[in-house]
């Protein structure tokens, strides 16, 4: 059962969600918060697989209790995804940075919604569906300038390059594809370069790939 906690200041946004969440038979609603201080509390308290947080929020903004709950280490398995209005939203680049495994928007279709959930508890996820290269893109021109490639150096020249792809917003069956490997293998060396880096997930390990200089902007093509 995946477990949720809906984190958003209106109410109506949130009996929205729980209404189609808990209509799956693999998902439950535990908890709901209507401030970021709240949010980190009931993360505390119930531990749940999933925030849905919405970005700006009272008390304390979702970026801040995004970073709280990434942060905490008795929290490792909580996983944040952002919601906000717009998919571009300036603070989506910055939540990203903050720990989040990602983004939606609030008008994501429902279908998209539940693919997206079970993706990022699953580990799979990258960013907002849909719109991923598009978002890396701008990411990587906001992005700080590179700090080196020392922060690389326990990765093999395989895991490097996988990891080079995974920057670029390509998928495990993607990269498989390019350089002619089992899907299962890039996984693998997906997985193995996350945990080397401490990366709690794809998002953190694009963001570690531009900030590492890994890959550069201009190079999606």
């Amino acid at each position: 059962m995946i477990r949720i906690l809906l984190a958003d200041d209106q109410m109506l946004v949130r009996a929205g969600f729980r209404a189609l969440l808990d209509a799956q038979p693999d998902v439950a609603v535990v908890a709901e918060a209507a401030d970021g201080a709240a949010a980190v509390e009931l993360s505390r308290a119930h531990r749940p697989d999933l925030v849905l947080m919405d970005i700006r929020m009272p008390a304390l903004d979702g970026l801040a209790a995004t970073r709280l709950i990434t942060e905490d280490p008795d929290l490792g398995e909580v996983r944040v995804v952002m919601l906000t209005t717009f998919e571009l939203d300036e603070y989506v680049f910055e939540a990203i940075r903050s720990g989040a495994s990602g983004f939606l928007v609030k008008d994501t279709e429902p279908d998209e919604l539940l693919r997206a959930v079970r993706a990022v508890v699953a580990g799979d996820a990258l960013l907002s569906p849909g719109a991923t290269r598009r978002l890396i893109a701008e990411f990587a021109a906001r992005s700080r300038v590179p700090a080196g490639t020392a922060r690389l150096a326990e990765l093999t020249d395989r895991e490097r390059e996988v990891m080079a792809l995974v920057g670029l917003g390509l998928s495990n069956d993607e990269i498989a594809r390019r350089l002619v490997l089992s899907p299962l293998t890039a996984k693998t060396h997906v997985s193995r370069a996350m945990v080397k880096l401490g990366a709690r997930d794809r998002a953190q390990l694009v963001v570690m790939a531009y900030e590492s200089g890994l890959v550069r902007p201009g190079w999606l093509g």
